[in-house]
């Protein structure tokens, strides 16, 4: 893995150069912004003068013209502005980053894992209602193939009240990084990692809901301390989980855990399924949006972008995924 004092050398050389056209844009656009504001403020201001006069028609005119030039400003000189800067911004950006964490890593910004996938991992048991994935990293890091993107997924629930109104709320099951990496043995069954909720607050009553957790495969007990603290784990084979989940592998995940805590400040779920290792890292906002109120080349915003992809492709070296400890049959 790359190291933050490596990427800042990187950072003020290479990127500061390549960054230069798109802070020119960034100004415009964040410009145009600042003046919807401005027509946001005037116009409000003389609705409020409209009220205090008792003109009702000024009022409502006076509204009405602000939420056209507003709509017309945001339209026409914000929206096409800003996507096609996001767009420039990701490839170049981002993509410099990624190709300075793995050199055999390519990035495409509007593509992300499929669905399918997502659900194959077996880490969630909800199927969502609506689900967007972007910010598709892919490639070989030595032995091992590696992908990951930005994924999002929903649930929704309906609701009718008294007089016959429905509602309908939108529910996160997952908003992060989700990442599928190779791990060169063919498993028969599945084995799911979660973060350990119940037993960190209920102790014993904790465990035992955990058993009755009717959608989920049987609950395997495993005889590190620290790591069943911080994980449960549920797989269709008792004895294929614990060949898997070593001591040596419980403990590098724990650190993995650790690294990914300190990034995003979530929660990670782990799944052996197949001959792959499925790996999702709780994030609950957007990793890779540029932001328009901050310099191209913030360095804050950098190292931040540097650190999710730097993390996301480092779970290679951190579970130590080239070393062929198993073949595939």
């Amino acid at each position: 893995m790359k190291t933050h004092d490596e990427f800042a050398i990187f950072a003020k050389g290479v990127m500061r150069e390549s960054c230069v056209p798109l802070e020119n844009k960034r100004k415009l656009i964040s410009g145009r912004i600042f003046f919807l504001f401005g027509i946001l403020i005037l116009f409000g201001f003389l609705s409020i003068v409209s009220i205090l006069a008792g003109s009702t028609i000024f009022f409502l005119g006076f509204m009405l013209i602000g939420f056209v030039a507003c709509l017309c400003q945001y339209l026409f000189r914000i929206k096409p502005f800003f996507d096609e800067y996001k767009l420039a911004y990701k490839k170049l950006v981002i993509g410099e980053i990624v190709k300075f964490v793995e050199p055999s890593l390519s990035y495409q910004p509007a593509s992300g894992i499929a669905q399918s996938k997502y659900m194959m991992s077996g880490i969630f048991t909800t199927i969502p209602d609506r689900y967007s994935s972007e910010d598709y990293i892919s490639g070989k890091i030595d032995k091992t193939e590696i992908e990951f993107s930005e994924v999002h997924s929903q649930y929704k629930t309906e609701h009718t009240d008294s007089k016959g109104h429905k509602r309908t709320q939108w529910h996160t099951i997952f908003r992060g990084m989700f990442v599928i990496s190779d791990f060169n043995k063919e498993f028969q069954g599945r084995t799911v990692i979660l973060p350990d909720f119940a037993e960190k607050f209920l102790g014993f009553i904790g465990q035992t809901l955990q058993s009755w957790n009717m959608s989920r495969d049987q609950l395997i007990k495993l005889e590190d301390p620290d790591f069943e603290k911080l994980f449960v784990v549920y797989g269709t084979d008792q004895v294929e989980a614990r060949y898997i989940l070593s001591p040596a592998l419980m403990r590098k995940i724990i650190d993995f855990h650790e690294k990914a805590k300190k990034l995003c400040r979530g929660d990670i779920s782990l799944s052996f399924v197949g001959s792959k290792l499925f790996l999702a890292i709780s994030c609950n906002r957007d990793l890779f949006e540029p932001r328009i109120f901050s310099p191209v080349c913030d360095n804050k915003t950098l190292a931040e972008y540097f650190s999710f992809i730097n993390v996301s492709a480092g779970i290679v070296e951190e579970l130590s995924l080239n070393t062929r400890i198993w073949s595939k049959k």
